[in-house]
């Protein structure tokens, strides 16, 4: 059984991630959509409200299942058993980014990392992106599932 990791934020979760673990799904046989745990980094939603979301997102994918988790990314993909990591990649510079990650990850536990490029519908989609523009009061319904919407700018406008 081939297992991959899909880690990130996902602070929220976008139609861009979604399209990212759909089409992994299609590659392995299971995927751990893992949502990262850093209590130093100042995220809008708690980890258990990210890992509901995602756990909703990823409802109609069997195959798909999520956890959270602390630490070294490599230390959690020899818990699950994982032979590979996906990332999605927008464009060059989260290659440039995300290539010596893959490169460490290689080296420290043999885990390969998988890059998948966005499909180009949400090639300019980021998390950042999205609460930016809704904080300005845009509307970004086309970017996020429905049920992330209404938290999304609940939230945003409780932060004021």
């Amino acid at each position: 059984m081939t297992r991959a990791v899909c880690p990130g934020s996902f602070d929220p979760v976008t139609h861009g991630h979604v399209d990212i673990f759909r089409r992994a799904a299609g590659l392995f046989d299971e995927v751990v959509v893992a949502v990262g745990v850093n209590a130093s980094k100042n995220r809008l939603f708690t980890p258990e409200e990210r890992v509901a979301m995602l756990e909703q997102a990823t409802a109609e994918l069997p195959n798909v299942r999520v956890a959270g988790f602390t630490g070294l990314l490599t230390a959690f993909c020899q818990e699950q058993g994982a032979q590979a990591i996906v990332k999605g990649l927008r464009g060059a510079g989260d290659y440039e980014y995300e290539l010596p990650m893959a490169q460490m990850n290689a080296s420290l536990t043999g885990v390969e990392t998988v890059f998948v490029p966005t499909s180009a519908q949400w090639g300019f989609v980021s998390s950042s992106l999205v609460k930016e523009v809704a904080a300005f009061g845009g509307d970004v319904a086309a970017y996020v599932p429905d049920f992330v919407l209404g938290p999304l700018t609940e939230r945003l406008a409780a932060r004021g």
